[in-house]
């Protein structure tokens, strides 16, 4: 079977960081790799809505954001369909018929829909569209017969929800879906990356996001603001790793030859984080190396941002022409899933002949 990627964002902001290192980088590399007949990166702005449906321009307004940074950090739209969710009805429709395949009882165990609802203090009052949003989020996987959807570790038990949907439409009508399976960031801290200020995850709200649209100077003072040990107040002190944010940007962005260039006392990050751990090693130190790497991972996206903002149209087109290429797929597989239901009757010769030799008969 040949392989097929489905992955995405919400579009209420810029991308940051947290998105790089925990699905874009590998996005990009997946792509890259010659190893999939298709890849579907979907801007999920229907999704976005079940929880800012007042202020839609939101939405509206960051859908090219997201398109900058995507294109900005690699997703060749040669390469990969890139799309906007709300311009696909077929997916509506889709989820319209997977609704009858799950019960209330089951959305509501859903770990991450319950995380979701109390950080959003919708314990009172839970949109439906929200509520059942891992239900939208199968038929946007099973439209694209995605065998492998990369997310965060959080996302989990969406990807099991889709496959127990899949198995279930699979056994009652025809095995028309493909069961997807999640493929997670290969390293530990990329599969979330904290707050600039050690919370556990970053929010716009909160302003401890690094952006991957900032200038220099806006990357440079996030760092240098960085949490890091408390308890390390002075240099010769020793230092901790656990919850120290700098450490955990490190463990993600940092590679050996990043030593050589930025930091060539130590040769690897073992050894700088052995040294901190028994004291002698201030933060901004570290702060400063933490500095050089991003500065270098985030110029280039940087640049090519810069060049795509001139032409904003062109962008739009290839959202446009992402969309026509990936309703044709979404409609081709709503037309098995609805012929597996026994609904497609204009389409069924078979059940037209039939029923005109029923009632010929009858005459």
């Amino acid at each position: 079977m040949d392989k097929i990627i489905l992955t995405g964002d919400r579009p209420t902001g810029r991308l940051h960081v947290g998105h790089y290192v925990g699905s874009l980088r590998r996005r990009v590399e997946l792509q890259n790799s010659g190893e999939y007949k298709k890849t579907y990166i979907m801007i999920a702005d229907a999704q976005a809505l079940t929880d800012n449906i007042e202020n839609p321009e939101k939405v509206r307004q960051n859908i090219i954001e997201v398109a900058l940074d995507y294109i900005s950090c690699g997703l060749d739209p040669e390469r990969s369909t890139l799309f906007i969710q709300s311009q696909i009805p077929e997916l509506c429709e889709l989820t319209f018929y997977y609704m009858d395949l799950v019960t209330v009882a089951r959305l509501q165990r859903n770990p991450t829909v319950k995380s979701e609802i109390q950080m959003r203090n919708f314990e009172a009052s839970i949109p439906v569209g929200f509520f059942t949003y891992p239900i939208s989020q199968a038929a946007d996987i099973t439209a694209f017969k995605a065998d492998t959807v990369p997310v965060g570790e959080d996302q989990l038990p969406m990807i099991e929800q889709t496959r127990e949907i899949v198995h279930k439409f699979n056994t009652v009508y025809a095995p028309v879906l493909v069961e997807p399976s999640a493929l997670l960031p290969e390293n530990e801290a990329s599969k979330r990356l904290p707050g600039t200020d050690g919370k556990a995850k970053m929010s716009k709200s909160l302003n401890n996001c690094i952006y991957l649209s900032d200038t220099a100077d806006e990357v440079r003072t996030k760092v240098m603001s960085m949490y890091t040990d408390p308890l390390h107040l002075q240099v010769s002190d020793p230092g901790h790793l656990e919850g120290n944010t700098v450490f955990t940007y490190l463990d993600a962005f940092c590679r050996k030859e990043h030593f050589g260039r930025y930091l060539p006392d130590y040769t690897d990050l073992g050894e700088l984080k052995a040294h901190y751990q028994r004291g002698g090693l201030g933060d901004v130190k570290v702060k400063k190396f933490l500095n050089n790497i991003l500065q270098e991972v985030l110029e280039p996206v940087r640049i090519r941002r810069k060049e795509l903002e001139k032409d904003i149209p062109a962008v739009y087109d290839i959202l446009k022409k992402g969309s026509e290429a990936a309703r044709e797929t979404a409609a081709q597989t709503l037309s098995e899933v609805k012929s597996a239901m026994r609904i497609n009757y204009f389409e069924d010769e078979e059940l037209i002949r039939t029923q005109s030799e029923r009632f010929g008969e009858g005459a």
